[in-house]
């Protein structure tokens, strides 16, 4: 019997080794052998990486049709489906590089160019780097791109803006396919509801574009490009949870109606009904909301390829913040502090190119906006639409890329406060023209001239120069330079005006800011023999502003003083960017800044207020592809930044320290058209609180019922208040929000 069944693992050892066999071959990028790619069987445990010069081996390998892959971060994906009934000894893929860098971008010269091509520097973020730390909104989502920071303005109601290189959050315009329809009152908000899902890129201007896109673009803009209908998922969808109770969904398909159209349709919800209150003052730390948002695009397909599409957004929130004992029934009264804010809008946008010979596009957007508010017994009531159309006639000649456009932009807002006596209604009506020259093979010139006239200000001039050098095919040089005008539309902007106890001051009547703006880039990319590849981005700018309008909260700490800065003040600093994929497969991004904004008047300069000194990004991530699964660790760190104390005996600090946000994410991708991720967000546990004895003043007190006050209305120190504060929630700088750990799905039909 021992011997039979000797004979039969025999046999049966030399059937499989019949029907096993052994794939070897190569992994090439530019006729160069390439490193550490992972070569695997799709829908098997059998995969192995390259040597140094690119050789694989994989064996026992079954018979019959199998898909081999060769998969390496920065390239492209290569598949190949082979039949398997001999041993194969000589299979080579060869992977392209996949950069950023190549893309097509539209943002900096209203016009698809290579960003390598491009006289603007744009930096282009792609639906890969949001899924490093899913967050459920894009203000959120832009935490982790160097010199842009998402900053809250008020630790009851959780709103903010986005700074972009130290300037404040009206500085920068927002874009939604290439429409200005985030501003004024959706600066606070309309970052929010966008469903993360429907986002192709996010691209970034960091600089002076007013020559072509108006006065609000003095510091900086961000255009958020979503989906193609024809390019989306036929079905997808993205869920989170957190253990502070956060979900957020995100859902949507797309369709063919007929022969002609394409519609993609998709919503984002997020719910956070938790009331926190970890550093005990009785005051929630994070806002609770209820938010939903749809959206719709539609694509139309035209003689000649000619564009048409349209799309639509409405967006509903209910939002609060304050004592943890406020619910509705003390909306607007001085019983319970909370602010409360309901927010309706709906926005309108589309692109359609004329039927003539030449490349005319008529492009346009409406926004309509509702909020309904109290910040305490202070009710904000205001609305805004804001209508805009352009045309862009794109003419190219020899050696010239002509850019001819007209547009107008027509304003609408009201709202209950005494800024507001009448509704303020304006139209602009403007032109541009832009003209970039090849000189040579290496050297690019760009000239932008816009014009303006507001009838409150009259004509606007905001002229723009570009000049690209490129020495060699690795190496670019970019100098950008511009000027801004920008007027200040007060309450919709600042939020601080809004809440709290101190009393906001408008001195004089609030003429418009004027600014002047330079900007050097320098990129580099560099190949090693080995696969690896380096991308150096390193930029060095200055803004001077005239009549700026910067709140004044150390003149008098009861109060906020609003006028025209009787001097200047001014931005500079330095970044530099970093991104490496490395040969044992790791992918990384480093990105540091170094910031220097400051005012001056009467000879006296000062840091503006809740600007940071630098602050740093990173993000590595690392793919084990036997096991599908892919680490990302993401982060930044933030220098200290002045705050707004209420005079020289609050006991908090008047710079913040030095903090960081650090967040790590697994996902695992090997089922069909499923991801499956978890993480830990906020790993340090990092609240403002910490070295603070409060961070809300007189939280005990939201009212001001038992503080004295002087003749003059200051506050005075007594046994009960013996730091003669007043009631004050605008000393924020970080979240609230601490350590918490997630779980998502996503689910994608191709």
């Amino acid at each position: 019997m021992k011997l039979i069944f000797v004979l039969f693992l025999f046999a049966t050892s030399l059937l499989e080794a019949q029907n096993s066999y052994t794939i070897q071959g190569r992994v090439l990028s530019q006729n160069e052998g390439l490193p550490f790619v992972s070569v695997y069987l799709k829908n098997t445990n059998l995969g192995t990486t390259t040597d140094d010069h690119g050789n694989f081996k994989i064996s026992n390998v079954s018979s019959g049709k199998q898909e081999i892959i060769a998969s390496f971060i920065g390239y492209r994906t290569e598949k190949k489906v082979i039949d398997i009934t001999k041993n194969i000894n000589n299979l080579v893929f060869n992977l392209e590089v996949n950069s950023a860098l190549d893309e097509v971008v539209v943002t900096g010269t209203l016009k698809p160019v290579s960003r390598l091509e491009s006289a603007v520097p744009v930096e282009v973020y792609s639906p890969t780097f949001f899924k490093k730390n899913p967050t459920p909104n894009i203000f959120e989502a832009l935490q982790n791109v160097n010199g842009v920071r998402p900053q809250l303005n008020c630790n009851v109601c959780n709103t903010g803006d986005i700074h972009i290189n130290g300037l404040e959050g009206p500085y920068t315009l927002v874009l939604i396919d290439g429409m200005p329809i985030v501003s004024g009152l959706s600066t606070v908000y309309g970052l929010s509801g966008i469903p993360n899902s429907l986002i192709e890129q996010v691209e970034i201007v960091k600089g002076p574009a007013s020559s072509l896109y108006g006065s609000e673009a003095v510091g900086g803009l961000i255009n958020i490009i979503t989906k193609l209908p024809e390019n989306a998922p036929i079905v997808f969808a993205d869920s989170f949870v957190n253990t502070w109770g956060e979900l957020n969904i995100d859902a949507g398909f797309k369709a063919k109606v007929g022969t002609k159209a394409t519609l993609l349709f998709g919503t984002n919800y997020f719910n956070f009904n938790n009331r926190v209150d970890n550093n005990n003052d009785n005051f929630t730390d994070l806002t609770l909301q209820d938010r939903i948002s749809i959206f719709n695009k539609w694509d139309f397909k035209r003689k000649e390829n000619r564009t048409f599409s349209l799309a639509g957004r409405f967006f509903y929130e209910d939002r609060w913040g304050g004592e943890l004992q406020w619910n509705p029934s003390y909306r607007g009264g001085d019983e319970v502090y909370g602010e409360s804010i309901y927010t309706t809008r709906f926005e309108l946008l589309g692109k359609y190119q004329l039927p003539i010979a030449e490349k005319v596009d008529f492009q346009f957007s409406y926004s309509d906006h509702d909020q309904n508010s109290v910040y305490g017994n202070t009710p904000y009531l205001a609305k805004q639409r804001i209508g805009f159309g352009q045309l862009v006639w794109d003419k190219p000649l020899k050696n010239h890329e002509l850019l001819f456009g007209t547009a107008i932009r027509y304003n609408y807002y009201n709202d209950n406060t005494t800024a507001t006596l009448s509704a303020d209604e304006v139209t602009i009506p403007s032109l541009f023209i832009q003209d970039e020259i090849k000189l040579n093979e290496k050297n690019n010139l760009l000239l932008g001239l816009r014009y303006d006239y507001d009838k409150r200000h009259g004509s606007i001039i905001t002229p723009r120069i570009a000049y690209k050098y490129k020495p060699t095919v690795n190496d670019i040089i970019r100098i950008n330079a511009g000027t801004g005008f920008r007027v200040v539309n007060l309450f919709t902007e600042e939020h601080a005006a809004l809440t709290g106890a101190r009393d906001v001051i408008i001195e004089e009547a609030l003429e418009p800011e004027q600014s002047y703006n330079i900007n050097v880039n320098y990129l580099r990319k560099l190949y090693t023999k080995k696969g690896m590849m380096f991308t150096f981005d390193a930029s060095a700018w200055y803004t001077y502003f005239t009549n700026a309008i910067i709140p004044d909260y150390d003149t008098n700490p009861n109060q906020i003083l609003y006028d025209n800065l009787d001097g200047h003040s001014t931005s500079k600093g330095i970044s530099l960017n970093l991104d490496a994929v490395l040969a044992n497969g790791i992918k990384g991004s480093i990105g540091a800044t170094y910031q220097d904004v400051t005012q001056t008047e009467n000879s006296n300069t000062t840091q503006q207020i809740l600007t940071e000194k630098f602050t740093s990004t990173w993000a590595l991530s690392y793919k084990h592809q036997p096991t599908n699964i892919t680490i990302d660790y993401t982060g930044n760190i933030y220098g200290p930044m002045r705050l707004p104390t209420l005079g020289s005996l609050d006991p908090r600090q008047e710079y913040s320290p030095t903090w960081s946000i650090q967040n790590i994410q697994f996902t695992y991708d090997g089922l069909n058209n499923i991801e499956i991720y978890t993480g830990i967000k906020n790993l340090l546990n990092w609240t403002p609180n910490q070295g603070n004895p409060f961070i809300i003043a007189r939280a005990d007190d939201p009212f001001d019922e038992n503080v004295t006050f002087d003749a003059e209305g200051n506050a005075i120190a007594t046994t009960e208040n013996p730091y003669a504060l007043t009631f004050d929630p605008s000393y924020v700088y970080a979240p609230n929000q601490g350590i918490r750990a997630f779980v998502g799905l996503r689910y994608i039909l191709k």
